[in-house]
């Protein structure tokens, strides 16, 4: 094998969940030949249906020992003890690729694996799966955190070539790194969604509709500004020092949604202090905005 582009190999999914089905589509895209999969559930059969049609759904064990790149894309959870058990099991052979998708895990948990003579790998793309063909297409512009073990430079070369042959966008990210490195975009999307859906429930709360038509574009400007100008792309309020319009926002939330204007208050001071950080709001005007989210506590 060149270390810098994988030869075309049989591939084995486990298992057919939302992200295991598009890795396994853009695998065969690029040329690889996925030779099965597995899942039991009804979403599962029919996702494998969908994307990996005419691809055999088999017990994992059989998944692995019949591929040369395994595709373990599992919940986090759950990899430490299907590693152990397929390699208790035998299943894993010399010169076998082992990919895992779990975000806060490195190579260090496909240990099992690595002792009888695999190549691991953590490939994790960063993107949220749906499950269905369109994923496909937006692997092919995200980004994918690779890890291999250190510091093995083969075994970096064959994760990014993987990423680039599915049309992706390889950044290695070090061992010691993936559990920050997850943490950061888990907060970021997650909490990003919790956040959009708390404005658009505050905006029905005020007989506004539809919420989600009003505030697309405006968030979606908000996200393209940070992304593009960072911290000098604050607007509003708290980035101001407008306090008086502070007030009539919590005590407006506070009658709403209580426990939400708690989380109001708490990203109310961090962007006060990243709007002070980058020059926007004084000293003076940020001990006035502490003071107000102190006094509305």
């Amino acid at each position: 094998m060149n270390a810098g582009r994988p030869a075309r190999l049989a591939v084995g999914v486990v298992s057919a969940g939302r992200v295991g089905v598009v890795l396994g589509a853009a695998l065969a895209a690029a040329g690889h030949h996925v030779v099965a999969t597995s899942g039991v559930s009804r979403a599962s059969v029919k996702r494998a249906a969908d994307l990996l049609p005419g691809v055999p759904l088999l017990p994992p064990d059989e998944v692995v020992t019949g591929a040369d790149l395994v595709v373990l894309a599992v919940p986090d959870d759950v990899l430490p003890g299907l590693v152990r058990g397929l390699a208790s099991a035998g299943c894993f052979r010399p010169g076998q690729i082992v990919v895992h998708t779990a975000g806060a895990r490195g190579v260090e948990v496909l240990g099992p694996a690595v002792a009888q003579g695999v190549l691991g790998l953590a490939l994790h793309p960063v993107m949220t799966f749906t499950g269905n063909v369109e994923d496909v297409q937006r692997l092919a512009s995200c980004c994918v955190g690779v890890t291999a073990a250190e510091p093995d430079d083969a075994a970096w070369s064959v994760g990014e070539a993987l990423v680039v042959e599915m049309g992706a966008e390889p950044v290695r990210v070090p061992e010691a790194s993936r559990p920050l490195y997850h943490a950061a975009l888990a907060h970021g999307a997650n909490h990003l969604m919790t956040l959009v859906r708390d404005c658009v429930d505050l905006l029905e709360h005020a007989g506004i509709r539809p919420a989600e038509r009003m505030v697309a574009p405006l968030l979606s400007a908000a996200l393209d500004n940070a992304l593009r100008h960072g911290d000098r792309a604050l607007t509003g309020p708290v980035a101001r020092g407008d306090t008086g319009t502070l007030r009539t926002h919590l005590d407006e939330i506070t009658a709403a949604d209580p426990d939400l204007a708690v989380v109001y208050r708490a990203m109310a001071a961090r962007t006060a202090a990243r709007a002070n950080d980058a020059g926007l709001l004084d000293e003076s005007a940020l001990d006035d905005v502490r003071t107000t989210l102190e006094e509305h506590r």
